[in-house]
């Protein structure tokens, strides 16, 4: 997959780039309802032996439309997402610069420049798709932009029982830790990935050493508690169990959140080791215990039931 950043005015040459069908969207997740668009556009592309594409956009449109929001966690941050996009068989990745200027151009001055202009010959998107200065443009009248120049599919929102698939609501799901149900809408297991760093290396002396995680910054992490993970670690995958929260037995007074895993069956050093971390089920809140011997026992307590769980799933 090629991926190609562009900011407006982009200086791509119309003559140069080939025919392409493109699917375009946020895709922040890349759940079910997303999947079903970009599929349709690699579809649509080998039916007319074209190449295919993706259309997104970073940072998020709030962090320039919405004055209090600086900063925006992913679902899926931009590694995440290139990573999922190869898998779905992308050849082509454009990521568009959201910013003032971009939000400022009219529909047909959007449409001209990123979709006649990256010769788009049929473009995919989704029923609540829009374009342009305040969203003027949408998949309802697009028409009225193409030029003629373009065709266009509308793909229908997604349900799970009744309810629309959502990026807002997998991102619910995960701020109240059912990780479960938020798995079964991206049809994946929500993976976040980081670095080992040096702890405080607690858990060594209580018997069950932890992997302190430099997480991305940009990802959205899930509700702070206990959770029955898989870790991704050269070629190999592992069960575990991971803490998000403060550590409070220990550190009262911390405000910043850790990511802590503890692999089951494994005890080498892995500073400076890149792991990938899938979140699988929500397995109860972090508490503050009376000293290290409380902790051991509920740590012992959660590796069994951990264990179980994933018995139980296989």
């Amino acid at each position: 997959m090629r991926t190609i950043e562009l900011t407006y005015p982009h200086s791509l040459v119309l003559e140069e780039l080939p025919e392409t069908v493109s699917a375009i969207g946020f895709f922040d997740g890349i759940h079910k309802g997303h999947q079903k668009v970009i599929k349709a556009a690699v579809d649509e592309a080998e039916k007319k032996n074209m190449e295919n594409a993706v259309i997104t956009f970073h940072p998020h449109p709030s962090v320039v439309l919405k004055k209090d929001t600086q900063h925006v966690k992913y679902i899926t941050p931009m590694r995440e997402k290139k990573e999922i996009l190869k898998k779905l068989r992308v050849d082509r990745l454009y990521i568009i610069k959201f910013n003032k200027e971009l939000s400022l151009l009219s529909p047909q001055e959007f449409i001209d420049h990123f979709i006649i202009g990256l010769n788009i010959k049929h473009l995919v998107a989704g029923f609540d798709y829009s374009f342009g200065h305040k969203g003027k443009g949408n998949m309802n009248n697009i028409a009225e932009y193409t030029r003629g120049l373009f065709t266009h599919t509308t793909i229908d929102k997604v349900l799970s029982g009744k309810e629309k698939i959502s990026s807002t609501k997998i991102r619910e799901l995960l701020n109240s830790g059912n990780v479960e149900e938020a798995n079964v809408l991206l049809s994946r297991p929500l993976t976040i990935d980081g670095t080992v760093i040096k702890g405080a290396q607690r858990g060594r002396e209580l018997g069950y050493p932890t992997a302190n995680m430099q997480v991305n910054p940009d990802a959205l992490l899930p509700k702070s508690g206990i959770y029955a993970v898989k870790v991704h670690y050269k070629n190999e995958l592992y069960e575990g169990m991971a803490n998000i929260g403060t550590n409070p037995t220990f550190t009262e007074d911390r405000k910043d959140l850790s990511v802590e895993v503890n692999i089951f069956d494994y005890n080498n050093n892995l500073y400076g080791e890149e792991l990938i971390i899938e979140w699988h089920k929500y397995m109860r809140e972090e508490e503050k215990y009376n000293g290290a011997d409380a902790l051991i026992k509920q740590m012992a307590e959660d590796e069994k039931n951990i264990r179980n769980y994933f018995e139980m799933s296989q």
